[in-house]
């Protein structure tokens, strides 16, 4: 299928590794140019590169934490007057409801609600005016259905997702599609992480942790960058047009739910 958004400018979040990463390999293998951000410039560079070679793309990269005043500044110069905005940023860490305070809780909302707000309000407008945009937010399935250890997350994420449903029906008339999508278990170093912690937890290996999440999963397996990139490509896409203020679940089944 013709995308239909070759030419185009994306800004991809978190985009040296794992689900960032998939979904600008995606928009690349489109036709779409690339502006990427994370924090480890050697990561980062190694990853544009490979896009580089791979699609014959542009790629700027922009090495900056995006979650700061000055980061984003950085990133927002190089970004200016893109056509494709993808949000993302790594979960805050597990734990109980008693771990928490304040500090915690301010981190989270930084990282996953106030920095995809602060993007979607400083590039937003930019496409209104032009016609057309996309924009796309990595979220969580925890936000269909929330995960005990990951309040933080849960939290946070909740509080985006509540603000892109009426953004995007400001906005849609303008030609600017706002969506979310919804990750479950992927193979990516957040899943490892998670697996490692519930192994010490058990006192068992990280493979039977892993066993026993996939045993939770319909599909019997965890997701792909690969997978998730293509979806978030088409949401991106010149066929998404009508497709306004939803949280797609890519999940493998996991989440038991008939909407």
């Amino acid at each position: 299928m013709d995308l239909g958004i070759s030419g185009k400018r994306a800004l991809v979040c978190a985009s040296s590794k794992g689900l960032g990463l998939g979904c600008a390999e995606a928009l690349a293998e489109a036709g779409v140019n690339l502006v990427m951000n994370a924090r480890g410039a050697e990561a980062l560079e190694a990853s544009a590169q490979a896009i580089r070679d791979a699609y014959g793309v542009d790629v700027v990269t922009v090495a900056a934490d995006v979650t700061t005043p000055e980061g984003q500044q950085q990133v927002l110069d190089a970004a200016e007057g893109v056509d494709i905005l993808v949000t993302n940023a790594g979960g805050p860490p597990p734990g109980m409801w008693t771990d928490w305070d304040r500090e915690d809780f301010i981190k989270a909302l930084d990282a996953n609600m106030l920095t995809p707000i602060a993007l979607i309000k400083a590039l937003v407008p930019g496409m209104m005016e032009r016609g057309w945009g996309r924009v796309v937010n990595i979220t969580s399935v925890s936000v269909k259905s929330p995960i005990p250890v990951l309040g933080l997350s849960n939290a946070a994420r909740a509080g985006l997702t509540g603000y892109v449903a009426g953004t995007a029906r400001q906005v849609a008339g303008k030609g600017v599609i706002i969506n979310n999508l919804q990750p479950g278990i992927h193979a990516t170093d957040r899943a490892e992480a998670l697996d490692g912690g519930a192994a010490k937890a058990q006192g068992i290996s990280v493979e039977d942790a892993k066993a026993q999440r996939c045993a939770t999963i319909p599909a019997g397996r965890y997701g792909t960058r690969q997978e998730f990139g293509a979806t978030c490509a088409f949401m991106c896409s010149q066929h998404a047009g009508f497709m306004v203020g939803q949280n797609i679940l890519l999940d493998g089944g996991a989440t038991n739910t008939t909407m």
